[in-house]
């Protein structure tokens, strides 16, 4: 442990599981006590037992339990939006209720949390936001993603407009936009191809690197963008995708 985030509270949603799970892990090495949330209680529990972290079952469409959440947490120093979820399909594939949830989950769960805590962050002096982007939307479209695509450049516009609006009360506001990281939503995602194995491959072939990312190797970007190593950087979309988007 290097002690980077000593001292800072951080919340994050989507917990359970791939790149919140790795978030929360990494924020509490380097010393943070963290908040993981997620709406699968069972998911949370091996976080449970880690040194400095409070697992909390929450399911950010549920607005009123956002709020109620945010009351009781009171302000944190770090606020990690992570929840988000992937449609495939083109515009021709991709019903008004997928879009709809696209753009729930992906955008406005993120506002309704931030809108809710960012006034205790104000007050307490300040903090960092940090929201989950993609490469695909923010800097580059891909077959079969329309509204995640859509979703993820609303993400990156939030993230800017945030910052500039709140930068001058001490608030940083960064997107990170990963190329295909092997978590258990990809897996979940390939493994509904007739052909997985195929599917795999062509998930790896994006990435000019010629693998794909884990979410421990993510979370590192996740640690800097957090820590004061970052401390002039606000409104920045930070690519981290194997050269997907060169």
């Amino acid at each position: 442990m290097s002690d980077r985030l000593k001292g800072k509270t951080a919340l994050v949603t989507a917990a359970g599981q791939g790149m919140g799970n790795a978030a929360v892990r990494a924020f509490a090495r380097e010393g943070a006590r963290v908040i993981a949330t997620d709406r699968d209680g069972a998911l949370l529990d091996p976080l449970g037992a880690l040194d400095g972290v409070t697992i909390q079952v929450l399911d950010v469409l549920d607005d009123a339990a956002v709020v109620d959440a945010v009351e009781r947490i009171g302000a944190v120093d770090i606020l990690f939006n992570c929840a988000g979820t992937v449609h495939q399909g083109t515009i021709l594939e991709c019903s008004t209720a997928d879009w709809d949830f696209s753009f729930d989950l992906n955008v406005r769960s993120m506002f309704v949390l931030t809108k809710a805590m960012l006034p205790k962050m104000i007050a307490a002096g300040g903090g960092v936001i940090l929201n989950m982007a993609s490469a695909l939307g923010a800097n580059k479209a891909a077959p079969n993603r329309l509204a995640y695509a859509a979703s993820k450049a609303a993400v990156a516009g939030f993230t800017r407009a945030l910052a500039v609006d709140h930068v001058k009360q001490n608030i940083r506001c960064n997107c990170v936009c990963p190329g295909t990281v092997d978590t258990p939503s990809l897996g979940d995602r390939i493994n509904a191809f007739a052909d997985p194995a195929q599917a795999r491959r062509n998930f790896i072939d994006r990435q000019p690197m010629g693998r794909l990312a884990t979410a421990e190797e993510i979370a590192e970007t996740f640690v800097f963008l957090v820590s004061n190593e970052s401390s002039f950087m606000t409104g920045q979309a930070v690519f981290v995708d194997g050269g997907m988007t060169l």
